[in-house]
């Protein structure tokens, strides 16, 4: 039953990814065609796509239904005006089967917040002071831990379902940001001693303390994504109402010099930074765009 659940996930995605008309059959199409039509946009033409299938947790009910939860790896290998790339994206959904039929698919929506608790937790001291020396800020360092992190979790730090700024922390702590303000939560950039800052794990959190900070870790805002390097980072408002809910860091740029992302939540790789194909995405959106400025930063 396993293999006939896999394979029939698997077929119907395949099926999705290449069928025109499947709008007609299948909501899910409504999410391949806004990825497709942000490629169609940025004139990037996707050479190939297909998707891996990995079964989790499956429950049945006492009418003999069965609720299957799986993850879908999602791979698109893009020409870019003659350079070639792959974009990446993990996504868990749940599925209704009932017997042989494929009754019902949805994805598994996750609250953009995370929890403020810090009981419970196992996680290594990040302890060190790092204030007391110069901070120049390792972009390659940075998007070296995106790269290789963007779909795992990393057990030296406290990870949680909603892990994308908590990400984002970890790859400006691997380019040596240091951090402060320990161990008052709403002060400072820092995660230490089975606990953190609101400013480590909370999109809205961190803007604020980028927008405002003075010492160590700190950005200047520019107002257009052509301006960011590697190792920036965008934060994101979906809904327009002035709390921002989403973080991500630049990995690398495109042909046109707009920037590709890595996140978390979500797991994304090589994402294009407006996210348009995401289903979060509103015509209301605002973005916040930061430069990352350390103490070699010219005044």
């Amino acid at each position: 039953m396993k293999e006939f659940i896999e394979r029939t996930l698997r077929d119907r995605l395949s099926y999705l990814l290449n069928e025109k008309n499947a709008r007609t059959i299948d909501p899910i199409f409504d999410e391949l065609e806004r990825k497709k039509q942000l490629f169609q946009k940025r004139q990037v033409q996707i050479v190939k796509a297909k998707m891996k299938v990995k079964l989790g947790e499956s429950k049945f009910d006492d009418d003999g239904s069965n609720h299957v939860r799986y993850k879908v790896h999602s791979e698109y290998l893009c020409n870019d005006k003659d350079h070639l790339y792959i974009e990446e994206q993990i996504e868990e959904r749940t599925a209704l089967f009932y017997g042989q039929m494929l009754i019902n698919d949805s994805k598994v929506e996750i609250p953009f917040h995370q929890p403020l608790r810090s009981d419970g937790m196992v996680m290594a001291d990040f302890s060190r002071n790092d204030l007391g020396r110069a901070f120049t800020y390792d972009r390659l360092a940075a998007v070296q831990y995106a790269e290789k992190w963007w779909n795992k979790r990393n057990s030296a730090y406290k990870n949680f379902d909603d892990n994308c700024t908590n990400f984002i922390s970890q790859c400006l702590h691997a380019g040596s940001a240091p951090m402060r303000g320990y161990p008052n939560r709403g002060s400072g950039w820092w995660m230490q001693n089975h606990s953190w800052s609101y400013s480590w794990t909370v999109a809205h959190s961190m803007k604020s303390f980028l927008g405002r900070s003075k010492a160590g870790l700190r950005a200047e805002k520019t107002s257009s994504p052509e301006d960011l390097s590697l190792g920036d980072v965008i934060c994101y408002d979906f809904e327009g109402d002035g709390r921002y809910n989403h973080t991500t860091i630049v990995v690398a740029k495109d042909k046109m010099g707009m920037p590709l992302v890595n996140a978390q939540t979500y797991d994304s790789r090589m994402r294009y930074w407006s996210y348009e194909d995401s289903t979060a995405y509103t015509p209301s959106i605002k973005y916040t765009f930061y430069k990352i400025i350390d103490d070699t930063s010219k005044k």
